[in-house]
């Protein structure tokens, strides 16, 4: 007996056909809904569809400071980095104060003024004039700081010279000092120890009693 000729048969086709339909359809709504973007993907110009991509990061920072060492120059050929001493003296191996220390400028202008008042009045005294008052000056200066190492000025002011090697300053060198003191420019270009050109030039350093 064939199929169709049941009774009921029709009813079951129809159910049957109709099932597939939903079926076919609610699958065709599944894969026409668009699934959200996860991380790292990019929606495509088409519905329903999305587009993997590579995700995008940001350069590293770089978290440490990078040093640079000092580069070479003329007057630094090892690429060392300078140093700056603290003090007058601090590289000469002097105190920073009291005795020993360097002397400062107030104390060596008025031990000057002091030795200068003091040989005008010899020469005016002695010769009437004040003509041979430099030359009484430089007699001065040149005999007492070669056998002390300091005039009456620079004793009442509480300073004397010193050689950096520890002796005397000595007939030849208090000689060489005094020269280049009285031609007054040099002895004022001092560097940062205070010594000027007449002491550069003898090995002196004029310091605190």
């Amino acid at each position: 007996m064939a199929l169709r000729s049941l009774p009921g048969a029709e009813r079951y086709r129809g159910e049957v056909a109709r099932k597939s339909r939903n079926r076919g359809g609610a699958t065709r709504a599944r894969s026409a809904t668009p699934r959200p973007a996860g991380p790292g993907q990019a929606r495509s110009g088409k519905t329903g569809t999305a587009q993997a991509g590579p995700a995008k990061t940001a350069p590293a920072k770089a978290s440490t400071a990078q040093l640079t060492a000092p580069t070479a120059t003329a007057a630094n050929p090892a690429g060392a980095t300078p140093t700056t001493s603290a003090y007058p003296g601090e590289r000469l191996g002097l105190p920073e104060r009291g005795p020993g220390s360097v002397a400062s400028m107030p104390r060596r202008v008025l031990a000057l003024l002091i030795d200068w008042l003091l040989s005008l009045v010899i020469a005016y005294w002695l010769t009437h004039s004040e003509f041979w008052t430099i030359a009484v000056f430089a007699v001065e200066v040149y005999l007492l700081t070669a056998l002390t190492g300091t005039t009456v000025g620079k004793r009442l002011a509480g300073i004397r010279v010193i050689r950096l090697s520890g002796g005397p300053v000595g007939f030849g060198w208090a000689l060489v000092r005094t020269a280049i003191l009285l031609t007054v420019v040099p002895p004022l270009l001092t560097d940062r120890d205070l010594r000027g050109l007449h002491d550069r030039a003898s090995d002196t350093v004029v310091v605190r009693i």
